[in-house]
């Protein structure tokens, strides 16, 4: 009685095993992610050079 359960169990389990659950085809590694681009760089604004005579010049 034992042994009629047992090998319709062995085989579901057989085929269960190496159907697998995975891709099909060859294994592969994925690609590395992108790097994103660095961002730009700003500039620090220059002053804007005036000709206000009423102000004295910066002295050293």
């Amino acid at each position: 009685m034992k042994s009629s359960i047992a090998l319709p169990t062995a085989a579901v389990l057989l085929a269960a095993s190496l159907s697998g659950c995975g891709q099909t085809g060859p294994l592969y590694l994925p690609n590395p992610p992108a790097r994103p681009a660095p961002a730009p760089v700003e500039q620090p604004a220059q002053p804007v050079p005036s000709n206000n005579a009423s102000v004295p010049a910066p002295t050293k």
